[in-house]
């Protein structure tokens, strides 16, 4: 693996792609310093501001699943943003990050999506199973004991329904077999391949008013030129913009 400044390659290289494919309930790691230690701060302290952000609160997702409210940040290139958070987001966008990602997904191409989200007391994610077109996610984790109690929550929670529970319905934690938290503090982050059974969520939030869960969320898309060109034909046919808001953000 080449030289890079933000990404830890040591950690990086330790993740066994087998292995990784192999985790039950579904592919999933929760590594520890994926960002090298000595970055990481830089990241933390440099974070966008809230007043930036767009609120995004008592929205009915598809098969009754309970709303996702948080406040969201949509990353876009030439957007202005601190000097490390844009030098980290293209450092994701480069090789070595890429390759890491497809052999880990056992794909050939994977396009990127960016955002931070900030959720204040009150907020969680209903247990939901990604869309096709992802392929999973990673979500660093970005509070610290200076903002943040463990106890307030705001871990993911991968989730085992040992095949029960239909991927178009809206269980509750409850409903499932098995939960396992992911560990949060001290520059973790958690790494997740989607497959029809990758229910994952965050139980609801209690902490303070105006303390946050915040995380920075790198979204898996697949890589598909031929299906991308028959979706536009078919908007260039029915008027549609071909170019979805969410594949503008793709890099």
């Amino acid at each position: 693996m080449t030289s890079i400044s933000y990404l830890n390659a040591s950690v990086l290289d330790a993740i066994d792609p087998a292995n990784f494919q192999a985790q039950a309930p579904f592919p999933w790691t929760n590594p520890q310093y994926f960002i090298r230690q000595a970055c990481y701060p830089e990241l933390l302290g440099n974070l966008p501001d809230l007043s930036r952000f767009n609120a995004f609160f008592g929205k009915q997702r598809k098969h009754g699943q309970r709303s996702h409210d948080r406040y969201i940040l949509d990353y876009e290139r030439g957007m202005e943003l601190p000097h490390p958070w844009t030098e980290f987001v293209e450092e994701l966008c480069g090789d070595d990050y890429r390759r890491f990602i497809c052999r880990l997904l056992n794909v050939s191409h994977v396009r990127l999506r960016f955002h931070w989200h900030f959720t204040p007391n009150g907020g969680e994610v209903s247990p939901h199973c990604d869309s096709k077109g992802k392929l999973g996610s990673q979500i660093f984790y970005l509070n610290t004991e200076d903002d943040w109690d463990w106890s307030w929550g705001g871990e993911t929670v991968i989730l085992d329904d040992n095949g029960q529970i239909a991927s178009d319905s809206a269980p509750a934690f409850e409903d499932f077999a098995e939960a396992y938290p992911a560990q949060t503090k001290d520059n973790r982050s958690i790494l997740f391949g989607r497959r029809g059974n990758s229910w994952h969520g965050v139980r609801r939030i209690d902490c303070p008013e105006n303390y946050y869960r915040k995380v920075f969320i790198v979204v898996f898309e697949e890589y598909r030129p031929l299906k991308m060109v028959w979706k536009k034909a078919r908007r260039l046919v029915t008027g549609a913009k071909l170019v979805t808001e969410k594949e503008r953000l793709m890099y």
